[in-house]
């Protein structure tokens, strides 16, 4: 672990400071004249960690123009070339990785070894993407004329404004601008304020990459407390595409609002997921993945594991075997030793976890499990197990922490229509061993999900994937697969080359 590194080591490797600048108009980095602050809070203390200057009107006129200037010169580069750019950032991730995967944790409370799963992801996804810029094929079709030829291309957009959330403070942003630069695009990140030191450290790599190479200022970020500029940000006739993560409340107005301008919105919103256990399962693989799945990141996954379906025929011996499961997930710093669930990200995140847990006893929960909540300044809670029913409003919203919802079933049919009757819909998975089970599962009359698993749990996608979901969660894919093509426009090209004019669908104009 990293234990013998302090805190202030951690931001030394990363050139962060007691007071950091927190605009990269993709030339420099601008201060705000009127000094607005915002501190960054470790989770684990409530302790500040470092203060950063949020945005001001002047410093967001300057980051609009060098990114539109920037977009006019980046979309005439050849896609290999882009991709050149983002191989060398991914390299410069790799060189740092220890020291982000730190401040990840120092910042936003997930253990270590996620922090520097997290950084993985950046990196993977720019070896991905580094591949993926020699591959941004368009297709030949048959005309039904003759002598001519019919065929699609892609273009860049043009701008492209990437709103991150905090409990994947450098992920997320990497899934969209990695596609994103090699499809010819600028990007404006808008990372969340409650972790804008990750947002920072990852931006001055990609500056010194971006001197290195000469490159436009094809990456600028805004930090700010509030929502002033994300706002200016969504209604911008120039930001050619919102990228959007966070809760479906929010990004039901931002869709709105870029439709309302004729832009595009790609949304990855609230997960309510759940898995399946049915009496063929192999619980030493499921005990593990349901452990996981709501613990993991003290439950603060989109696709955390938040209802738990249970055959009735092995609804007791699951629920044995997870409680002693759960007895061993030790609590504490998540840069500590042994550690498996740091805090929430604050103290409004604990009280709103306490009102779920107190909401569901309320509506008729039985507590299966509480944990020991450690006696810690930070912001952490017990993970919970209670006996509920799918029905419940608290069921049927999305928590934002370690509380799993558990409910034995008789028939898989069943337990399918249970996990599809809620209004999100990213994740979902099923532990068995019945053939046809999994494949009823994954079914057109299976699960509605954007993902869909079986015998691994609800929570952690490859990058080579698209990632996203259906319902409220948004509908928007980011990733792998064919999710670049969301940061580029198609456009379908007819060639006449003979020495006639005839017109489509056999019609006839005589002059």
């Amino acid at each position: 672990m990293i234990n013998h590194i302090d805190h202030a080591t951690i931001l030394d490797k990363l050139a962060l400071k007691p007071l950091n600048a927190g605009v990269f108009d993709g030339v420099r980095w601008l201060g705000s004249r009127q000094k607005k602050t915002l501190v960054s809070n470790n989770p684990t203390t409530w302790q500040p960690i470092a203060e950063v200057q949020c945005c001001d009107d002047e410093a967001f006129l300057q980051v609009q123009q060098h990114v539109c200037q920037a977009a006019q010169l980046w979309r005439t580069v050849p896609a290999p070339v882009r991709g050149e750019l983002v191989r060398k950032i991914g390299n410069k991730l790799r060189q740092h990785k220890a020291e982000l995967g730190a401040l990840v944790s120092l910042e936003m409370g997930k253990i270590y070894q996620e922090g520097l799963g997290e950084v993985q992801e950046m990196i993977d996804m720019a070896d991905f993407a580094v591949g993926q810029s020699r591959m941004l094929y368009g297709k030949t079709l048959h005309s039904e004329r003759p002598l001519h030829r019919m065929y699609e291309q892609w273009h860049p957009l043009g701008v492209v404004a990437v709103i991150t959330a905090f409990n994947f403070p450098v992920a997320v942003w990497a899934w969209n601008a990695f596609n994103a630069l090699i499809c010819g695009n600028a990007v404006i990140w808008r990372p969340s304020p409650k972790t804008p030191l990750c947002a920072i450290a990852v931006q001055q790599l990609c500056e010194a990459v971006m001197l290195e190479e000469k490159a436009p200022p094809v990456l600028s970020l805004l930090v700010e407390s509030g929502t002033d500029y994300v706002e200016r940000l969504v209604d911008d006739p120039q930001v050619d595409l919102v990228s959007f993560t966070g809760s479906s409340a929010v990004g039901r107005q931002v869709g709105q609002r870029v439709a309302a301008r004729m832009g595009r919105s790609l949304l990855e919103l609230s997960g309510n997921n759940a898995l399946i256990v049915d009496h063929t399962a192999d619980l030493d693989l499921a005990i593990p993945a349901i452990v996981f799945g709501s613990v993991g990141t003290a439950g603060q996954r989109c696709t955390s594991t938040r209802r738990l379906f249970v055959h009735h025929k092995i609804y007791e011996a699951l629920t044995e075997r997870l409680v002693k499961a759960y007895q061993q997930v030790k609590i504490g710093d998540p840069l500590g030793d042994g550690v498996l669930m740091g805090p929430l990200i604050d103290d409004a995140a604990k009280r709103q976890f306490d009102s779920a847990v107190s909401e569901t006893i309320k509506a008729g929960g039985k507590l299966i499990f509480h944990g020991q909540t450690p006696d810690l300044t930070g912001s952490f809670v017990a993970p919970v197990i209670m006996a509920s029913d799918n029905h419940w409003s608290i069921v049927q919203q999305e928590t934002f922490g370690p509380l799993l919802h558990v409910m034995p079933f008789e028939h898989l049919k069943e337990a399918i229509e249970w996990q599809n009757a809620v209004n999100q819909g990213l994740s979902s998975a099923l532990f068995t061993n019945d053939l046809r089970h999994a494949e009823q599962f994954l079914s057109a009359s299976g699960s509605d999900c954007g993902i869909a698993n079986i015998n691994i749990g609800t929570s952690g996608a490859e990058i080579g994937g698209a990632f996203g979901g259906e319902k409220e969660t948004g509908g928007g894919r980011e990733a792998g697969s064919d999710a670049w093509q969301n940061y580029m426009r198609r456009q379908t090209n007819t060639i006449n080359w003979g020495n006639d004019l005839p017109l489509a669908q056999g019609i006839d104009f005589d002059l």
